[in-house]
């Protein structure tokens, strides 16, 4: 039985089960591990389905495992989905024009409701392939919370959760059809805690020692760190406790967190120690003391290339999602909300990531109607960070990108919320899910890409996943 066909009737099967999963987590908007109705939503559909579920994973309470033992024996294929939301980006579905469902909530901005949805999809579809072509194997969905915040993945890699697989699939929602390359980068975080000593700022200032001050002269010092990082490095920060509302009393607490991107995890380990220099160098002249923790970690993303290749393959046999007259006429007024500078800046970005320049008239149906072949040769790297990244130094993997938005979208926007709750969305989710299952079954079909795939994670690994993060630094459920 060709496995493209039983593929299809698998997803075709799921497709309406997945359809009203996505768009229940999309209303549920959950943010980073707090992902309870979401979680449970996923459990309770891949426990209907017949997966053995264990929730609380690795420490975190919307982490879970779901399993599926098929025949005797034979591979493990692994499913990463991810369910949390971005704060501040709510928005009607599939409206494109800004109005928001509750203004400043909570919004899948990142569309992670297609994501989860879409790789339980091809669970189930996987699974029911294996039993339509008389086949054995064990398939596992991994529910894993928080990518948005300080993640999941390393957490979960650390103890032991991908142990015994064969190979990961991932997917997210994109703007292009393909399996890129190219390197997301490591990014290293923590939260710094001032304290100081609290005084009327009018009377008796003299005798207070501001932790707001040196909140802020740690801001002014790592903006001087700037210059001085390598390429495609970034400093990111937020205030977490700005010491207060009172302008006449003087803070004596304020905490501020702070993210940093580098191409590997050595360089962001590096870079967010300078910026601890810069807080110890603020506290000594404020007069306050600091402290800190390590708090968050992604590793570095490449993906696994004897499998992409392999994954890519299917991807260019299946095309691209089948996109409507009316699709892409929605897609173009989404296009059109942006600003013609954006619009500019998205078609030489997209121009220069494909190798190849956009039709003239690109604005007009801006929904990609191409799979871009795997280009295994391209070093490249983004400034995007995921936790999958840690995944990849644990166990082959690969990530696929399917069009869900038209191209030029920007993700994090309101547009994107809402293009996560739309037909073309929908629609992009059920492709990804197909391309899974179909690739899935292809590798198991590869034992000589399986073998390689493993000899890649050796050079890349030395033979044991390595957490970034220190082993006293636990999941901090409510904290980030």
């Amino acid at each position: 039985m060709d496995i493209y066909q039983t593929a299809r009737a698998a997803v075709e099967r799921i497709s309406g089960q997945a359809r009203a999963l996505a768009k229940t987590i999309w209303e549920y908007a959950e943010l980073p591990y707090a992902e309870v109705k979401s979680a449970a939503a996923l459990m309770d559909a891949l426990a209907a389905e017949g997966f053995t579920v264990t929730a609380g994973v690795a420490g975190m309470p919307t982490c879970f495992t779901a399993a599926c033992q098929v025949g005797q024996g034979g591979p493990a294929v692994g499913f990463l989905g991810e369910y949390d939301a971005l704060d501040g980006l709510s928005q009607e579905a599939g409206l494109p024009e800004k109005a928001p469902v509750i203004p400043g909530g909570p919004g899948h901005g990142c569309g992670h409701n297609l994501l989860g949805a879409g790789c339980f999809a091809a669970a189930v579809a996987l699974r029911d392939s294996l039993i339509a072509l008389g086949r054995s194997g064990k398939v596992i969905f991994f529910g894993c919370p928080a990518e948005e915040g300080a993640g999941s993945k390393q957490f979960m890699a650390r103890a032991g959760c991908f142990e015994g697989l064969d190979f990961a699939l991932t997917w997210h929602p994109g703007t292009v059809n393909q399996i890129s390359a190219k390197t997301n980068v490591a990014i290293y975080g923590g939260i710094f805690s001032f304290d100081g000593v609290s005084s009327h700022a009018g009377s008796a200032p003299h005798l207070g020692r501001s932790a707001l001050d040196a909140a802020e002269l740690t801001n002014i010092g790592s903006n001087y760190l700037r210059e001085h990082m390598p390429e495609g490095a970034r400093i990111h920060y937020a205030y977490v406790d700005a010491g207060g509302t009172a302008a006449n009393v003087i803070p004596a607490h304020a905490e501020i967190k702070y993210e940093v991107r580098a191409r590997t995890i050595a360089e962001t380990k590096a870079l967010f120690d300078r910026v601890t220099d810069v807080a110890r160098g603020a506290a000594l002249m404020t007069q306050t003391r600091v402290r800190w923790g390590s708090l968050m970690a992604f590793s570095d993303y490449t993906p696994n290339r004897a499998i992409a290749a392999v994954v890519s393959r299917c991807f260019e046999e299946l095309g691209a999602p089948p996109w409507t007259a009316e699709e892409e006429a929605l897609a173009a007024k989404f296009l059109s909300t942006y600003p013609e500078a954006t619009r500019q800046a998205a078609r030489q970005s997209l121009e220069e990531e494909l190798g190849e320049p956009l039709p003239d008239n690109w604005e007009e149906a801006p929904l990609d109607k191409t799979v871009h072949p795997f280009q295994p040769l391209d070093k490249g790297a983004v400034c995007g960070s995921t936790d999958v990244g840690d995944v990849s130094y644990a166990v082959p993997t690969v990530l696929v990108s399917v069009a869900t938005a038209c191209m030029g979208n920007v993700g994090h926007s309101w547009q994107n919320t809402a293009f996560s709750c739309s037909v073309i969305g929908m629609k992009g989710m059920l492709h990804a899910a197909l391309v899974l299952t179909a690739g899935a079954l292809a590798l198991l079909d590869r034992p000589e890409a399986l073998a390689q795939a493993k000899e890649e994670l050796l050079k890349k690994n030395g033979g044991a996943y390595r957490c970034p993060l220190p082993p006293e630094a636990m999941p901090p459920v409510g904290q980030y």
